[in-house]
């Protein structure tokens, strides 16, 4: 099993192996192309960003400046909206379903690095997925941590760092983030 096998598989692996490190730097060629296609139209945004994102549904829109690792592991379902500065570290899948609204500077992380210090200096680390399902609302800043699912319906304040699952029309804010009633 090669380095990208792994990596796909969940399983530690080491993020300077070659053919990752070319994929990246593909992906940071791609980039910059995109970002710098901040002044052209929604259409265009949409064309570069089916280039490289493993899925991209009809009508989203992810705003320039846009960061990620790959991008092939980022499948974006129709109507999504991502809107400035947002990053997506997608070592393990990104799912964001259908009519998803996420506000500038969300970071969503799949990578993780152990906690070991001798484990962390060999330079292993891994990834668990981001599931993110239909008609979410993601405050800005907001920080989603690797292996959370956030049900549908769901509601997401500025600024909060989601570190577990979120149910289905649930709202909840702060750090860490915990239930919240208006």
């Amino acid at each position: 099993m090669n380095e990208r096998d792994k990596m796909l598989a969940g399983l530690p692996y080491h993020a300077s192996d070659p053919e990752l490190v070319a994929q990246q730097q593909a992906t940071g060629a791609w980039l910059a192309r995109y970002n710098a296609a901040l002044g052209q139209p929604a259409s265009v945004w949409r064309l570069l960003l089916s280039e490289r994102l493993g899925a991209v549904g009809e009508g989203s829109i992810v705003r320039p400046p846009f960061h990620c690792d790959y991008g092939w592991n980022i499948r974006i379902g129709r109507g999504v909206f991502l809107n400035f500065n947002c990053i997506i570290l997608d070592v393990a899948p990104v799912q964001i379903g259908d009519d998803t609204r996420i506000g500038p500077a969300v970071q969503i992380y799949t990578a993780e690095h152990p906690l070991d210090p001798a484990v962390r200096r060999s330079g292993l680390e891994s990834g668990r997925a981001v599931t993110i399902g239909r008609n979410v609302w993601i405050g800005g800043g907001a920080i989603i941590l690797p292996g959370v699912t956030i049900g549908d319906d769901a509601v997401i304040g500025a600024g909060s760092v989601v570190t577990h699952d979120v149910a289905a029309g649930s709202r909840i804010a702060g750090n860490p983030a915990r239930p919240h009633e208006d």
